[in-house]
């Protein structure tokens, strides 16, 4: 249950040499671990996941399955990103926004982490498969193999498609949350699915521009890596409308009140503006810093999340 590394609030570049602290105490360690799961890319993915438990219940969930989300689906993100590190130390190691990351500071060794992503998975599957039901087990476990051999090890560096398929890894926690509480999948956690899978590009994008240079220093072929800006901006815009679109098809599928509407439309108007915006920019002529990717990408964060706070909030009140 984990969402491609492009997602991450990025870290802060540096330009220099990055070492491990010479006599690091117990409490850096466990941070440096804590830090290899990437926790504010799962910060995101939870957000997506604990809702759906609310529209799937219609009303507050039990405890146990918010426990079971939480700790269940934090553990097979961890798991996902963990490996994710693992695979990718080469090229953390020589781009700003990754640098800093335990591997590359040698905080912590390329088995050590093989080994921690390891548990963590089975912790996961553990959780998921025992303290929900055999079907989140199975949810859970394709979302780590989906995000860790198809998206890092096919897709990352070999096409510039690589975040809009990759990204369902990071489209599964809905799924994962809804099964816990209903022991099976519908329509509604589908549509939750398409709304991930659709904002992921336009959100990923945004930040591909910001370090641009940085992926084509490593040679993964991000698409404003590889193709001029206004065609990047078509697409992102092309991918924020149908996002938005499918945010209220929610509505009627999930049979929420009029909250939700309400919010996906203001929200959606919000998120379509900023697209917009990118797009006059790349088409005027500017590139990189000067398109302002990182307004887009900080409020599609702020969008996502205001859409599910809406969905959890929505089944309280009517």
């Amino acid at each position: 249950m984990s969402v491609v590394d492009a997602q991450s609030r990025p870290d802060s570049p540096d330009t220099g040499t990055l070492a491990a602290p010479a006599h690091a105490g117990f409490m850096d360690v466990v941070g440096a671990y804590v830090r290899l799961t990437k926790p504010r890319v799962i910060e995101l993915l939870l957000i997506t996941a604990v809702p759906a438990m609310f529209l799937a219940a219609r009303g507050l969930p039990r405890w146990q399955d918010v426990l079971v989300v939480l700790i269940g689906g934090y553990a097979a993100a961890g798991s996902a990103n963990v490996f994710n590190n693992v695979y990718d130390r080469d090229i953390d190691e020589q781009m700003r926004r990754t640098r800093r990351r335990p591997i590359p500071r040698h905080e912590i060794s390329g088995p050590a982490a093989l080994v921690f992503g390891v548990v963590l998975g089975i912790v996961a599957l553990a959780v998921l498969g025992l303290g929900g039901n055999l079907l989140s087990g199975v949810l859970g476990l394709a979302a780590i193999l989906f995000y860790v051999l198809v998206y890092t090890m096919l897709l990352k560096r070999r096409t510039a498609q690589n975040i809009v398929w990759g990204g369902i890894a990071g489209c599964f926690p809905p799924l994962i949350a809804w099964t816990v509480v209903t022991g099976s999948v519908g329509w509604a956690p589908l549509v939750m699915f398409l709304i991930v899978f659709f904002w992921t590009p336009p959100h990923t994008w945004a930040l591909a521009i910001r370090y641009r240079e940085d992926y084509a220093n490593v040679d993964v072929p991000m698409l404003p890596v590889v193709k001029p800006a206004p065609l990047v901006a078509d697409q992102i815009l092309g991918y924020a409308v149908v996002t938005v679109l499918v945010t209220l098809v929610l509505w009627p599928v999930g049979g929420t009140g009029w909250l939700y509407p309400a919010v996906a439309l203001v929200g959606g108007a919000a998120f379509l503006g900023e697209a917009i915006a990118l797009w006059r920019r790349a088409h005027r002529g500017l590139t990189d810093a000067a398109l302002k990717p990182m307004r887009l990408f900080h409020w599609s964060n702020s969008y996502l999340a205001l859409i599910f706070l809406a969905l959890a909030i929505d089944p309280l009140i009517f």
